[in-house]
């Protein structure tokens, strides 16, 4: 696993180009802020956004188990986003917001650190020839689909779906490292977790048995558990499809006592203790999402499904070849490396389609395999050979592109939601410094989504999953502002969610023209130009 100093320098390189390439939108955003804008600190999944910045305000306030603010039902609180609110305890005011979108880019960075990485060494162990561990790790950083050719040719909305390449983190790699560090450090941890398994070279000698081996896998994944508690299970079934496919494969070859001859009950004892080491963080999220009454309601909205397979086809089918000959090409070379990889290929329409309701989920690091594979043909084949074949992989760069300046464009020209308005934030930051903790606004689900973000509260709607009950609330929430709506509907659905404040801006005009100031149970507390908010008191 070690590399000589030319290559040492080189991936340090890259490294730093990677961390800048990925930081500047964010920069340009914060100098870009003029006297009317704040920057919100994203350029992409700002909802989202603002969610893990709420959780990192919810450290910051003394939290250590995670209870959402974008809705006003009870909570008993779960052990998950810990890092997020580990973060968050890192801040202190003044300037709140602010120091926590520095803290989530810090975050951003070390997680690009990590998961390249964790990309080359297992480039490294199975990939001879430095170019393509080079071409390999700008792929599994910076590469996608063909989905970009569909973008050219106005099909965005393909099949019912943007493609993978614009919207699925775990599909490719890009997303993760531009804003969702968990599932970047998640997955650089997995494969930690799988190259452990899988070579015992790359620990000291005394740490090679099996066991141990399994041990040090599971211990890198009970703690990838607190990024990803899911990634875990699919490092299991990972190596579920090796161990299955490794015997079958020995059983077809007619070999000898298949499972003891070649190593394949040497992998089960790693793989056992792997499952065994990492399994409490799963079956803490088990029983928490299966006892919770809110967390159920919550994985209930949750759905994050897969699209129409052709879309799978359109962002592997150009790498698909070369990945078939690349196991091929690793199963001559050792046959446990080849067998591992294309048991995890061969999982991709399984997990793609397996009846979950965060199926698109589970096909998370395949891209590691579909890359790792190719390389290896490639580094087998002569050096004219592998030089011609090696251009057809800047087909898989244009779409990172294309959307690295797409939200260079959005940064470019200050609007909500990537930037909000200086007013919205200075009575967002008058509710953080003076609203007591935890107290449940009434409001759009816009203000509700940004609210969280810059104090510490609770709001009724505001997150597509987390916001429980939203097809029932928002209808209600959006009723509230509207003039014919009756004063004796809106104190049912302030009594009902224990509601202490209304807030009243842009956002809520655009919903009806219902004046606050009439209503006699409400009491103004706080006004900065068009935004204002109101103390329910009866």
């Amino acid at each position: 696993m070690k590399i000589n100093g030319d290559e040492r320098r080189w991936l340090a390189g890259y490294l730093t180009f990677l961390v800048v390439f990925t930081s500047l939108p964010y920069f340009i955003g914060f100098s870009n802020a003029a006297s009317e804008w704040r920057f919100s600190g994203f350029t992409f999944g700002v909802e989202d956004g603002n969610s893990y910045i709420a959780k990192m305000l919810a450290g910051q306030a003394g939290d250590w188990l995670f209870r959402s603010p974008f809705t006003a039902f009870s909570q008993r609180g779960v052990l998950t986003f810990l890092p997020y609110l580990l973060l968050g305890k890192l801040a202190y005011p003044p300037g709140l917001h602010e120091q926590l979108v520095a803290l989530f880019h810090l975050f951003r960075i070390s997680s690009v650190c990590l998961y390249s990485l964790a990309s080359y060494q297992f480039l490294i162990a199975f990939v001879q020839d430095v170019r393509f561990r080079r071409l390999g790790i700008v792929l599994l950083t910076l590469g996608g689909g063909l989905g970009w050719l569909l973008v050219l040719a106005g099909r965005t909305n393909w099949l019912g779906s943007l493609p993978l390449d614009f919207y699925s983190p775990e599909s490719f790699g890009f997303l993760s490292l531009f804003g969702l560090p968990h599932l970047a450090a998640a997955r650089a941890l997995l494969l930690w977790g799988l190259l452990v398994y899988l070579v015992p070279e790359t620990l000291p000698q005394g740490f090679r048995q099996s066991w141990k081996r399994g041990g040090i896998t599971g211990l890198l994944w009970l703690v990838m558990g607190l990024f990803q508690p899911l990634t875990v299970v699919i490092g299991w079934v990972v190596l579920g499809a090796h161990l299955a496919l490794g015997a079958a494969w020995r059983l077809f070859r007619k070999q000898n006592d298949p499972l003891k001859r070649t190593g394949w009950k040497e992998h089960f004892i790693a793989a056992l203790y792997a499952g065994l080491v990492s399994s409490p963080i799963v079956a803490y999220t088990m029983v928490a999402y299966t006892t919770d009454p809110y967390l159920k309601v919550w994985s209930s909205q949750n759905l994050i499904l897969s699209p129409h397979p052709l879309h799978y086809l359109v962002a592997y089918g150009l790498i698909l070849p070369f990945a078939i000959l690349g196991v091929k090409r690793l199963i001559q070379k050792n046959q446990d490396w080849g067998v591992f990889f294309a048991g995890w290929l061969i999982l991709l329409p399984f997990l793609a389609y397996f009846p979950f309701n965060l199926q698109r989920r589970l096909p998370e690091g395949i891209w590691t395999a579909w890359v790792v594979t190719a390389m290896a043909w490639l580094a087998s084949q002569s050096k004219p050979k592998a030089s011609r074949w090696s251009y057809i992989f800047t087909l898989l760069l244009p779409s990172s592109i294309i959307f690295y300046f797409g939200s260079l464009f959005r940064i470019l020209t200050p609007g909500a939601p990537v930037y909000v308005p200086v007013q919205e934030a200075q009575i967002f930051e008058s509710i953080q410094s003076t609203v007591p903790r935890d107290s449940v606004f009434l409001a759009s689900f816009e203000t509700g989504n940004q609210l969280p973000a810059w104090a510490p509260v609770h709001v009724l709607i505001g997150h597509g999953p987390e916001s429980a009950n939203l097809k029932e609330i928002q209808p209600l929430v959006e009723n509230f502002y509207h003039a014919g709506e009756s004063d004796r509907t809106r104190l049912e659905l302030i009594h009902r969610f224990n509601v202490r404040y209304v807030f009243w801006g842009p956002s809520e005009w655009s919903l009806g023209n219902w004046d606050p100031s009439k209503a006699d149970y409400l009491r103004l507390v706080n006004r900065q130009g068009d935004y204002l908010y109101y103390e329910v008191h009866e």
